[in-house]
């Protein structure tokens, strides 16, 4: 985390204390009602991550409005901006077998380029982009397999997005743990 913290004021041109083991602790505590074993014995940050787990981490950050598309699609934003999207069916992301359009595509904003080269090349990884997106900050990845993500990959790739799309004073409020 304490890495996150120096990325993000580099980042964002904001100075922020490293947060303490306590204000650690808070951030944790914000998901952990959502942060259920997937089997006994399993840590809980290791379980698979769920659809609905998308939802509840995207509205457990600060100051997050859910709108929704001319389709009814979720758009999670912060500050009028988005920073988790479910897409409508678009051809550039589609079954390459039969050329069917993906109707499951969520988009996450990152906060470099170098973080979405790093997601979409792990060949273990559900993450992908297409050429449409490219020079964009996002990746994307089908809802259908969400669960090869552990949730503690998940809650980092939406705290991820959610930063790359906060103002600066947002950013740095809730990095320190006074809530965003």
């Amino acid at each position: 985390m304490l890495a996150d913290v120096a990325r993000y004021s580099a980042l964002r041109m904001v100075r922020v204390a490293a947060p303490t083991v306590a204000q650690a602790a808070l951030v944790h505590a914000q998901f952990e009602r959502i942060l259920i074993p997937y089997a006994a014995g399993m840590p809980p940050m290791q379980r698979p991550a769920r659809l609905e787990d998308v939802h509840d981490l995207a509205l457990g950050m600060p100051h997050v409005k859910l709108i929704h598309g001319p389709r009814g699609n979720p758009i999670y934003q912060v500050g009028g901006r988005s920073f988790v999207f479910f897409r409508n069916p678009r051809p550039d992301a589609a079954d390459p077998a039969s050329g069917e359009p993906y109707p499951d595509v969520i988009m996450f904003w990152v906060p470099s380029e170098a973080d979405k080269q790093a997601l979409v090349q792990d060949g273990g990884s559900p993450f992908f982009t297409t050429p449409h997106f490219d020079g964009h900050l996002s990746v994307l990845v089908r809802g259908s397999r969400i669960a090869e993500l552990p949730i503690s990959e998940l809650t980092e790739v939406i705290q991820d997005a959610w930063l790359a799309r906060a103002s600066p004073a947002r950013a740095s409020a809730w990095l320190s743990g006074s809530g965003g």
